[in-house]
């Protein structure tokens, strides 16, 4: 099958696949008595963020190394800069006080976490156990938080993802269960098909895979996030759509990233390319967040036009300059 195909392929299992988990993860939690906000701010951020990890375990275990750190990286770089501007733009965004003072910080020590793991070119297991645990560690401050937010916020994630009432309740949980593991194959399926034309895609154009990581499969399995967090920006969602965004860029660096390595076979080599220019592009972004949130406590349309206007000046960069 030709690599464009079997991206294009790839790609729709990979975004069938986590709507399929996401739909039947949050129905279960709910069933098993999960509170709506953590359900929003753990099960929808890591089910948005399976695609990464299919393609990370898969393409480190490949021998793609540049593919698999380039797609997580590539895919932070689309939630800060892209998917947040947009969302900025359509509306301006509100800060509470819970991203100021547990989502912002988390994200961005993550990403410099990250950068600093990485300067010696490669990552190994002790790194990625320390990833592992720093994303347990991340979740469990959320499960202490949530019972303290606002009643607001708690109000808000309960109509966001209240559980259906069907008309036969006793199947209900069968087919949730039957989503939930129908959008693993679908994503395990997805993944393989996208890593094969990634690669092929790399070798035909006579690019790295970490460029093809960065770009195309970067964007494409950032397309969950994007439709979270545009929808809960066009209904006024404010906290849900940045929290999932950031939540989610902090799993794909910690829990991610952390099993990436773990699963591959040897160390996971940081390319060159990668860690001279991409990443320290996203941990510039994730400093530079701290200024913008902070300033007013908001994000404004021309902050989030700026957002945007990088992004597009680095995808420039990267397609005409470095490929």
């Amino acid at each position: 099958m030709p690599s464009v195909l079997l991206l294009i392929a790839g790609l729709a299992g990979l975004l069938i696949g986590a709507e399929l988990l996401v739909r039947g993860g949050s129905n279960l939690a709910i069933r098993l008595g999960v509170t709506p906000i953590v359900i929003g701010l753990t099960v929808v951020s890591i089910g948005t963020s399976m695609p990464e990890l299919a393609i990370g375990i898969d393409a480190a275990r490949e021998g793609n190394p540049g593919l698999a750190v380039g797609n997580i990286v590539g895919t932070n770089l689309v939630n800060l800069l892209l998917i947040l501007g947009i969302s900025a733009l359509i509306r301006p965004i509100p800060l509470d006080s819970r991203i100021l003072r547990f989502d912002l910080p988390a994200m961005t020590a993550a990403s410099v976490l990250v950068f600093i793991m990485a300067r010696d070119g490669f990552l190994d297991r002790i790194e990625g156990v320390v990833l592992f645990f720093a994303s347990v560690g991340y979740t469990l401050v959320i499960l202490r938080t949530s019972r303290t937010e606002s009643a607001q916020l708690r109000a808000e994630f309960s109509t966001e993802y209240a559980a259906p009432e069907p008309a036969d309740k006793t199947s209900r949980p069968v087919l949730d269960l039957a989503y939930l593991l129908g959008g693993i194959l679908v994503i395990v399926v997805g993944a393989d098909l996208l890593v094969g034309g990634a690669a092929t895609a790399a070798r035909s154009l006579g690019v790295s895979d970490a460029i093809v990581g960065l770009t195309i499969v970067a964007i494409g399995t950032s397309a969950p996030e994007f439709v979270t967090t545009l929808l809960s920006t066009l209904r006024g969602d404010r906290d849900i759509a940045l929290g999932n965004l950031l939540g989610s860029s902090v799993y794909n660096l910690a829990l991610v990233l952390g099993l990436t390595i773990l699963f591959a076979p040897t160390v996971v080599e940081v390319p060159a390319e990668v860690l001279e220019g991409d990443l320290v592009l996203m941990a510039a972004g994730a400093i530079a967040c701290v200024p913008v949130f902070l300033s007013g406590r908001r994000i404004n349309r021309v902050e989030g036009g700026l957002f945007v206007a990088a992004y597009c000046v680095y995808l420039a960069w990267v397609l005409v300059v470095r490929a």
